[in-house]
């Protein structure tokens, strides 16, 4: 009997039934071969979503209650719906929100997949469709109540190791519904996790098939690759075989909000992130935490600040976290006066009397870059590492390193060595570049 198992990989063991993936000598098992096409980095927590945002504590509850209410009990609701989407515009906190339901959904073994996209990713499978599917899959494998899904899953990546360069909804029929309608009748179905979340989708971008340099093919859009995800979404959420709800954040890019008012209107709940679940007292709250650590580092008196510049802040803000949290960034990450920076910032042009919502955060932003010692070459990194895409073009040397691509921030925009290092305060209120210490640790962990 023991030979049976000899080179065994993912051995599972049921019933009468012994099934193994096993390989040969130099082979890979099946569940290497799946573990190759996913991205880990879009786990929920994964070791590159480390400095994620999370809800502060005691912050954005009513809107976190409200996804785990439906996760676990929307099949209640007068009308039930197989999809949330939760949704409001740039720096409103959906990351954060996302991450928490994650984290208390893992902790409640209700979560059975994520997929966290992200724009700023220094690996490229967080930011398109390539490795959407078979990330879930992969996760779904992972549970130990779902070990004759894993079965199903595996066995079909050992007979189709091409499934992986197929269409999206192949991958999805072959990958996830099948293997679950194949065990739609086990007694562990009570026993399974019910939530997949998926975040950031409006920042997936295309991918192209095809060098649109050299053919008269128009390059593929992100709507058209969003839209495609959102597609087979609704296919599974529409499958009786499959038992997930899905949760789905985004902004609300035209091309995501025509999907869900007009093609999956009827399977659909949307949460807009407005003045109904109080954004103001979480940002008030927020604000305190932050000056209360000043307050001790710096001993300054419980009435600081006063009452109405914590307001000042919070209308500034006009419902965006992203300011609350960069005032926070800016605060902390300075060994200045505390009074002489809230003054700087009470003080930006454009903020009274001003018709668009983002212009405090425009102007904070603004004020960070020009403190620097060097103004156009903090600006000039800034727009290397978000817009030129200078890590991208390099992975055929370094591969998807993951958040181990952190530690070549400093090789691609030095001159000279220890030149980052030389603007920390300003650089890290904006973004996060590893020092030579960080940059040791990293090394040492590949």
């Amino acid at each position: 009997m023991s030979s049976i198992f000899k080179n065994a990989r993912h051995v599972k063991v049921g019933g009468n039934i012994v099934s193994n993936h096993y390989n040969g000598s130099g082979s890979k098992s099946s569940v290497e071969k799946l573990r190759e096409h996913i991205a880990a980095g879009a786990f929920h927590d994964s070791a590159e979503r480390c400095d994620a945002p999370k809800c502060h504590p005691e912050t954005r509850v009513a809107v976190q209650d409200e996804v785990d209410s439906w996760i676990c009990d929307g099949d209640s609701d007068d009308a039930p719906k197989e999809i949330m989407w939760v949704t409001g515009p740039a720096g409103s906190g959906k990351t954060a929100i996302m991450g928490s339901v994650a984290d208390t959904c893992q902790g409640k073994g209700t979560l059975s997949a994520s997929f966290f996209f992200s724009s700023f990713s220094g690996s490229a499978d967080r930011r398109s469709k390539r490795c959407f599917v078979p990330t879930l899959a992969y996760q779904l494998v992972q549970h130990d109540a779902m070990d004759q899904v894993a079965e199903q899953i595996l066995s079909t990546v050992e007979r189709n190791p091409a499934i992986f360069e197929q269409r999206l909804d192949v991958q999805l029929d072959q990958l996830i519904l099948k293997p679950l309608r194949a065990c739609r009748d086990q007694p562990q179905l009570l026993e399974w996790p019910k939530v997949i979340l998926i975040d950031g989708l409006d920042e997936c971008e295309a991918d192209q098939y095809h060098d649109a340099a050299r053919s008269n093919a128009n390059p593929r859009s992100k709507e058209e690759d969003q839209t495609e995800i959102l597609s087979v979404l609704k296919k599974a959420a529409s499958n009786p075989d499959f038992p997930f709800r899905i949760v789905i954040a985004s902004r609300p890019e035209h091309a995501i909000q025509s999907f869900f008012t007009e093609v999956a209107h009827s399977v659909t709940r949307k949460l807009f992130l407005d003045e109904k679940y109080n954004p103001d007292a979480d940002m008030a709250l927020f604000l305190e935490s932050k000056f209360a650590i000043i307050r001790r580092r710096c001993h300054l008196p419980s009435s600081w600040p006063r009452e109405d510049v914590r307001q000042t802040l919070v209308s500034n803000a006009s419902g965006q976290f992203i300011y609350v949290a960069t005032v926070g960034r800016f605060m902390e990450g300075s060994g200045e006066d505390p009074d002489q920076l809230l003054n700087q910032v009470l003080q930006l042009p454009g903020i009274k009397a001003c018709a668009n919502p983002l212009a405090p955060l425009d102007a904070l932003y603004t004020h960070i870059l020009n403190s620097s010692p060097n103004p156009p070459l903090s600006t000039l990194w800034l727009n290397l590492i978000f817009r030129e895409g200078c890590f991208e073009r390099d992975r055929k040397y370094f591969g998807d390193a993951g958040p181990a691509a952190a530690k070549f921030v400093p090789l691609y925009l030095e001159s000279y060595p220890g030149q980052v290092s030389t603007d920390p305060e300003s650089m890290q209120r904006v973004i996060g570049i590893p020092d030579a210490a960080q940059v040791a640790g990293m090394s040492e962990a590949d």
